[in-house]
């Protein structure tokens, strides 16, 4: 295996899934033998990619704006010194201000992009596909990919976003989380809790989650809300706030607000939702929750449709069927049946991901 030298361009450094498996990406590529170059705007995992030997180069690229197609030239000259073999595009600015970098670049290197999602502007989003190679994180983003933008399904390749199975596993927490978790929420002790990991927003599905609350047992169940609420979505929150009121559940719901101790959350619950009324693209929550241990109960679409398929096929329900949901938690919580083992992982991203640059480098594909 010859040594490479990759750069991956994305908006920033800060906390995030792509964010993250750009930090685990570069280590690996460090701990393979190969370079490892990261341009971005910084952030908090700036300090990591440096102590993990690579390089990082920060480069305004995060703003959406005209001005920022300007730093394609600086960009080339980071081209022109550092002569890379892969570019990995991992976000749609970036991609645009490389499109131009790369123009009137002698030595073009291998350009491959991550589509992270299933964009909202196609116009825009289509430079992501104006590459050598396409890393898809679903079979649902995949076919979006080919639908959307006629592309032949060859050039793209599923690789599944990972969980970092060091902080997402089966080891129940420690007592004294336990003690103040109950001191914090004690409306939760001697009931089945049911948690929606989910930012305050419409489409994630919240509504259904209060609907089934409503329909459930009190004296049995408690439901969480897990996730923070921007200031864009605090009319939302009051909406639903006083629906919860008009159903007369106000005891038998919480909204957490954000946490940092999400896995041991997981772990108390007795079963976790995905109930995203579009589809998403991959679904985090869900295979987050199942490697914890917990049972998972999603719609039956998108990447969630896809992990549960895998994994815990007795938790999908049809899109929008709230009966059918509330028979479905009366009976998981009554079984012993429990997900597989969590086979979507980081370890198993970043390794297809480096046999893809070897493939691609060496004319295998």
């Amino acid at each position: 295996m010859s040594k490479l030298k990759v750069i991956q361009l994305l908006p920033e450094l800060n906390f995030g899934g792509v964010e993250r498996g750009t930090k685990d990406m570069s280590k690996a590529l460090i701990s393979e033998g190969h370079d490892s170059i990261v341009i971005s705007n910084g952030g908090i995992f700036e300090k990591d990619i440096l102590n993990d030997g690579a390089k990082h180069i920060r480069l305004p690229i995060h703003k959406k704006s005209l001005f920022s197609l300007l730093l394609a030239k600086k960009l080339r000259s980071i081209y022109k010194k550092e002569q890379p073999d892969i570019i990995h595009i991992r976000s749609r600015m970036p991609a645009w201000i490389n499109y131009f970098a790369l123009k009137n670049l002698n030595k073009k290197p291998i350009l491959i992009s991550t589509f992270h999602g299933l964009y909202s502007t196609p116009i825009y989003s289509q430079i992501m596909s104006k590459v050598d190679h396409i890393i898809a994180i679903s079979n649902t983003v995949k076919d979006y990919i080919i639908n959307t933008y006629k592309i032949n399904k060859n050039k793209i390749t599923t690789i599944p976003r990972g969980c970092d199975m060091e902080y997402f596993k089966k080891e129940k927490p420690e007592d004294e989380w336990v003690k103040n978790w109950y001191q914090e929420f004690p409306q939760t002790k001697n009931k089945i809790i049911l948690s929606l990991p989910s930012r305050i927003s419409k489409w994630k599905g919240v509504d259904n989650f209060i609907e089934l609350i409503s329909k459930l047992n009190s004296d049995n169940f408690h439901g969480l809300v897990i996730g923070p609420t921007s200031k864009s979505k605090k009319k939302y929150l009051k909406k639903l706030e006083q629906k919860i009121l008009n159903l007369g559940i106000s005891d038998d719901i919480t909204f957490t607000g954000s946490r940092d101790d999400i896995a041991n959350i997981y772990k108390i619950s007795d079963i976790v939702f995905n109930l995203s009324i579009e589809p998403e693209p991959f679904g985090r929550t869900t295979i987050e929750a199942i490697s914890c241990g917990s049972k998972v109960i999603g719609w039956n679409h998108g990447g969630t449709k896809e992990i549960l398929e895998e994994l815990f096929p007795d938790g999908l329900v049809s899109l929008g069927d709230i009966d059918g949901l509330k028979e479905k938690v009366i009976t998981i919580s009554n079984n012993d049946l429990l997900p597989k083992e969590n086979t979507f992982t980081s370890s198993k991203m970043i390794s297809e991901t480096l046999k893809l640059y070897n493939q691609l480098v060496n004319k295998d594909l």
